[in-house]
């Protein structure tokens, strides 16, 4: 789709926060000016004094007083970035829907990316209590939408409930640290030994935790000798907990993204102990950007549990490969290249950020 106007990108924070959305929103951006030639602006729910994002994209907000803009009609379409707890801290944002109404006026084509759906939880907790309304919210948005785009399969099959006559596309998050183009002998000649964490403060520190315990269960080729741990904030929690390993360890926080794609690159095993709960199902790790970044990377993804297989339509990820209480399944030596090598392919051709700026365009343009 070509297209002398701009598209506008409504998100909950300014993108340069280092977190999730604004990662993916920044990401698509870019991938929409090189491979579409369309420019982005982007209207942050929270209020700014910036006028421009740290790669030079316009920036407007707050949204709430931005949506009646009549300078907006310009724009040719939409993308809302829609994550609950984002807008809201009770993840209810009921004012959201009325001012999106106001901005969806005209001949605007309109996707939403549910990067969050709504919360689950005990009933003592205040989620439990809170997710009719928080299904309601996500309704009425999905009724905005032309096109709605979610991460995995488990997320479209709960859309489905709430928007069933909707088109619904599937695209995984992609990654934030970089894609690069490797070759077979780079990914073969890594240190087997050399392990990885990365992601957001909190996912490190829990990953962290687990992989303490699963580390003492790993031998032969694959016992860690060195782990990386990357991304997050300075925490003095973590730099306690890796004084404490007998192997070497280095902690790179706040780190640049060249910088942890060169870390990423030169790792066979990245561990990740991203679910919360035990009953959420193994595919929707594909929400995760550092799950992303370690497959871009053609670093093989271990767990603490079993899981189902990942894929998308039929094409299956190699694994889940864990390292749980009940028995680990790491890739042998002789296997252990070829299935790093398949998985940074698998990546290249479902998730990465050319792919998902094709899908937003064609959704902006045709609706399919």
């Amino acid at each position: 789709m070509k297209a002398t106007r701009p598209v506008l990108q409504v998100v909950p924070h300014p993108p340069g926060r280092r977190e999730g959305v604004g990662d993916y929103a920044r990401t698509l951006a870019c991938g929409l000016r090189r491979q579409h030639d369309l420019e982005t602006t982007f209207i942050s729910a929270a209020p700014s004094e910036a006028t421009k994002t740290e790669h030079g994209y316009r920036l407007l907000s707050p949204l709430r007083e931005v949506a009646d803009s009549a300078e907006l009609e310009r724009h040719a379409a939409v993308v809302l970035h829609y994550v609950n707890y984002g807008y809201h801290p009770r993840g209810v944002p009921l004012w959201l829907p009325p001012v999106l109404r106001h901005l969806r006026k005209g001949e605007k084509r309109w996707v939403t990316i549910f990067h969050e759906l709504y919360a689950s939880g005990s009933w003592r907790q205040s989620a439990f209590w809170l997710r009719p309304v928080q299904k309601a919210i996500a309704r009425s948005i999905a009724e905005l939408s032309d096109v709605l785009i979610v991460s995995s399969e488990p997320y479209r099959a709960q859309l489905r409930q709430m928007a069933p006559d909707k088109p619904i596309l599937v695209h995984p998050v992609c990654s934030a640290l970089g894609e690069p183009a490797l070759s077979a002998a780079e990914i073969a000649e890594r240190d087997p030994q050399r392990w990885i964490i990365c992601g957001g403060t909190e996912l490190i520190e829990r990953s962290l935790h687990s992989f303490r315990r699963a580390a003492k269960t790993i031998t032969g080729p694959a016992a860690p000798r060195e782990l990386f741990v990357v991304g997050g904030a300075e925490n003095p929690r973590v730099r306690a907990l890796l004084a404490e390993q007998k192997f070497a360890t280095h902690y790179h926080p706040e780190v640049d993204a060249m910088s942890a794609s060169e870390f990423l690159a030169g790792s066979t095993f990245g561990w990740i102990d991203y679910f919360h709960r035990p009953d959420v199902p193994m595919p929707a790790i594909l929400k995760s950007s550092a799950f992303a970044a370690y497959c871009a990377h053609g670093v093989i993804p271990v767990f603490p549990h079993h899981g189902a297989t990942v894929a998308l339509e039929q094409d299956a990820l190699p694994g889940p490969f864990s390292v749980a209480p009940s028995g680990q399944n790491l890739p042998g030596e002789t296997e252990r290249a070829a299935i790093a090598q398949s998985i940074h392919a698998w990546y290249g051709r479902n998730a990465s950020a050319v792919h998902l700026a094709e899908a937003v365009t064609t959704a902006l343009a045709t609706g399919t």
